[in-house]
């Protein structure tokens, strides 16, 4: 179905999401089941795309219908067009993971990993040299992205099927440290300089009195 997109996770399953740099998204689950067939090996990929990215450049594909190997570094953090950030196996149709079981404790992490995949989970892999799959590097942060699932013939090696990109995503906004708010109640530098004052004052009627009592006794 053509008209079908990646969807962010819903809020039961992914709290705080999306976070700073990260974005969870459902998996394709039943999204290319008309385009499997049979004797045949196929995988998922992931391509991210920041939206002021050109609309021009948000192709995912050459002109043989292979799938782009863009990578983060390529595209600058997908400012110039969309990067492969995942690749997975085709999610099961048939036996999806049984949300059910997320009240399981023991089964809570294993269900959310078939569920779900994370964008920007990965802060290493830019810097390590050893490092040969595809990278999925942290998001940039208060930025707008679009996502879209491509279906590979893994045979072929080249598209069998493709989602809309998403509706856009963004992530959080970085706090500044005045604007955060702190137990029992956010502080201002004024407030903090009146709270000073005034304690300042009751030591001194304290120590008057204390005086005054002394006085009165001898």
């Amino acid at each position: 179905d053509q008209s079908l997109k990646p969807q962010i996770a819903a809020p039961q399953l992914a709290t705080n999401n999306p976070t700073l740099t990260t974005v969870a998204l459902e998996k394709p689950f039943c999204m290319f089941d008309s385009s499997l067939r049979p004797n045949k090996s196929y995988v998922i990929y992931l391509y991210a795309m920041k939206e002021s990215a050109s609309a021009i450049s948000s192709l995912v594909t050459d002109n043989s219908s292979k799938p782009l190997d863009s990578t983060f570094q390529q595209t600058s953090g997908g400012q110039l067009g969309p990067y492969k950030a995942a690749l997975f196996n085709v999610p099961s149709c048939a036996s999806p993971p049984r949300l059910s079981d997320v009240e399981d404790a023991n089964k809570v992490s294993d269900v959310l990993k078939q569920y779900l995949f994370r964008v920007g989970d990965d802060g290493t892999c830019l810097y390590d040299p050893n490092f040969l799959a595809v990278c999925n590097p942290p998001l940039a942060p208060d930025t707008t992205y679009r996502f879209k699932y491509v279906l590979l013939d893994s045979t072929e090696g080249i598209m069998k099927d493709q989602t809309l990109w998403s509706d856009p995503i963004k992530t959080r906004r970085v706090k500044l440290p005045l604007k955060i708010d702190t137990w029992p109640g956010r502080r201002s530098g004024d407030m903090i300089v009146i709270t000073s004052i005034l304690s300042v004052l009751v030591f001194l009627l304290l120590a008057g009195f204390l005086a005054s009592v002394s006085s009165a006794v001898m």
